[in-house]
This record gives structure tokens, C-alpha cells and sequence, in this order.
């Protein structure tokens, strides 16, 4: 299958991957044939990029770190969560565990397979996809820097709830109190919760400081931010970059690394970006790009430790319509290079 723009699709084209509603359900499954109507809606609710199926690449998977029914679970009770909270209503820590408990398995048996945030976005579900996707880089993160399964999950559970705070209904006003921003609303609701670690709470509390002592809430320095913060602003800032309008233009995967390495020191602790670079693939399996050599071709294969020379499958038509099929292997081929990507 192929990722690409939802302006480039057309009716009878294949879905090939699942598309779910914000409560994990599935909107559309993989395999469903395009319609106008369908390709129109899709627009409509935000989605911008889709995965296609194509007879060229039939055998392209993407590999995920997360399984799709643990993905429908999480964002089913993240769901139930953020909708208690909105609500003015407790939620189930329990049932928070639990999930976590699930996606921490998952990860942990697929720790390296490199990372694409491969779930289609819409309007409706962007907020649940975020927050699984932060938890998901944050954990891979962790670890490769060691930390233990307890710490894991601390760490895991504090991702996926560290906006919990936007969900009250008091508005952001930073300029006349820092203590309306959502990082401490966050931080009141869970440090509230006593069988969640106060380093839970403080996640919510910590991801947007700064190792230059320029972030929000506290402006505190480097020294003073807990490593779990350090390692889920990394994390939000990734997925923002990608993926949140409000910042400016989407960016793609190896545009976001890079702005990501610019802000080594001052936005993101440069240890852990060390480690975060190394678990993003860089390039996503089914993406179209342009090589130095002027053909084109579609992301097929990565390598685990280097996420910037991936497998290129190149398809050409010869004068005959015959198809000349080869694979660029960029690790082997060390004087090709991505040109530029192709949307």
C-alpha cells in the first residue's frame, strides 16, 4: 500500500488502512472500496493523508508497535476519561492501568520496530490519537534509557493524560495567570489521585518547561524538570509538529526531526532526543519519494539503526507497458539519497 494525499485519491481505490471514530470504533475499515461520497466526507472531517491499496506494492505492511485492538481499547477509555472529566465527573485510575497495562505489552515486545504515526486523523478523534501517540514515542523512549517496567508505566500513564488539563472548562489565559494554563489544571486534577504517583501529576505539570529555562508554567531550569516531562515534551512536540494546524504548516516526519534537532539544548533535552531520533522512522514505509538518481519510488523496508536510509521500491513503465520493477537499498547504496518526498 501507498500513504498519500486525500486530493490524490479517486473513487474506486482501495482503503488500506482502518480508520477509527474517537471512540476507537471503525469508521472505515481496510479493504472498503472509495466512493465520491466517501472521499468527500473524509475531507470534510480533516482527514488529510490516507494509506491506499496498491497492486504494485501488495506486499507492503506496516509494522506497528501497537496492535489495532489494543489502539480501539486505549482510545475507547481515554475517551471515557476525557468525556468524565468534561463532564465534572471522577474517572476510573483502575481502568486507566489497565489499559496501559495492554499498550506497555505491545510496545515492549515491538520495541524495535521503528515508529510511524500511521493513524488517519480526524477532526473528531485528533485529541485520543495524540495522546496514544505521545504515549507510545514516550515509552519507546523510556525504554531506551533504561528505566524499569514500574517507571514505565508512570511514565506511560503520565503521556497519555499530560493535556488532561485542556479539558476543563476554565479558558487559557496565560498573560493574566499562568495557574489557568493547562499545565496546572492537569497537575490539580492528578495530584488528586492517590494511586497515581505524584510523578504522574507532574508530567502534566512539567511538558511544556524548557531546558533554557524559557516554559511554561515555571520557567524552571533543565535541572528541575523531571526526566518523565522532558521525555513527553519531546514526544508533543513531535506529534505537533506533524500534525497540528495551530503550529503552522504540517510538517513531515524528517522536516520535524530536524526542526526538533534545532531545538536541542533550548526546547528538548539533548539526551532525549539522542534517543527519541532513534525509534522514529524518518521516512514511513508506503511514502512516495524522489531519489538523487530522478527515480521515484515508495518507502518498502527500514533498517532499525538507520532510520534515514530506508528501502526504496522503484516502478517504472517501459514503452512496451511492461513494468521494470528494482528496490533501492539506501543503506547498501551510500551515494543515493532522498531527494525529496513526494505528498
Amino acid at each position: 500500500m501507498r500513504y498519500v494525499s486525500i486530493e490524490t485519491v479517486e473513487p474506486g481505490q482501495y482503503l488500506g488502512k482502518t480508520i477509527f471514530a474517537s471512540n476507537g470504533a471503525i469508521l472505515l475499515s481496510e479493504n472498503v472500496q472509495l466512493t465520491v461520497y466517501m472521499i468527500t466526507t473524509l475531507r470534510r472531517i480533516g482527514v488529510a493523508m490516507v494509506y491506499i491499496k496498491d497492486p504494485n506494492f501488495a506486499d507492503v505492511e506496516i509494522e506497528e508497535v501497537v496492535s489495532e485492538e489494543n489502539k480501539r481499547a486505549v482510545m475507547q477509555r481515554i475517551g471515557d476519561t476525557f468525556d468524565s472529566i468534561k463532564s465534572g465527573k471522577d474517572f476510573s485510575t483502575k481502568a486507566i492501568s489497565i489499559s496501559v497495562d495492554r499498550l506497555l505489552e505491545d510496545i515492549t515486545q515491538n520495541k524495535e520496530v521503528l515508529l510511524q504515526l500511521s493513524d488517519i486523523r480526524t477532526k473528531d478523534n485528533e485529541m485520543y490519537v495524540h495522546a496514544l501517540n505521545v504515549a507510545t514515542m514516550s515509552t519507546l523512549v523510556g525504554i531506551n534509557m533504561g528505566l524499569s517496567q514500574a517507571q514505565l508505566k508512570e511514565l506511560a500513564i503520565g503521556a497519555l493524560l499530560h493535556d488532561i488539563g485542556k479539558l476543563e472548562r476554565i479558558t487559557d489565559d496565560e498573560s493574566d495567570d499562568l495557574k489557568l494554563h493547562h499545565t496546572w489544571r492537569g497537575f490539580e486534577v492528578l495530584k488528586n489521585k492517590r494511586e497515581f504517583s505524584l510523578l504522574i501529576a507532574h508530567v502534566a505539570f512539567q511538558h511544556h518547561e524548557r531546558p533554557d529555562g524559557q516554559g511554561i508554567p515555571r520557567r524552571v531550569a533543565s535541572e528541575q524538570i523531571h526526566l518523565y516531562a522532558k521525555i513527553v515534551a519531546a514526544a508533543n512536540i513531535y506529534d505537533n509538529l506533524l500534525f497540528d494546524l495551530s503550529a503552522g504548516k504540517r510538517m513531515l516526519p524528517h522536516e520535524a526531526c530536524e526542526r526538533m534537532m534545532a531545538m536541542s539544548g533550548s526546547e528538548i533535552d539533548r539526551e532525549v532526543l539522542i534517543q527519541f531520533l532513534k525509534i522514529i522512522s524518518v521516512y514511513p514505509t508506503g511514502t512516495s519519494v524522489r531519489l538523487t538518481t530522478r527515480e521515484t519510488g515508495v518507502v518498502v523496508g527500514q533498517h532499525r539503526g538507520l532510520p534515514g536510509r530506508p528501502v526504496i521500491r522503484v516502478v517504472k513503465q517501459e514503452y512496451d507497458n511492461d513494468l521494470t520493477i528494482k528496490e533501492v537499498d539506501l543503506a547498501k547504496q551510500t551515494t543515493v539519497f532522498i531527494e525529496n518526498v513526494l505528498t
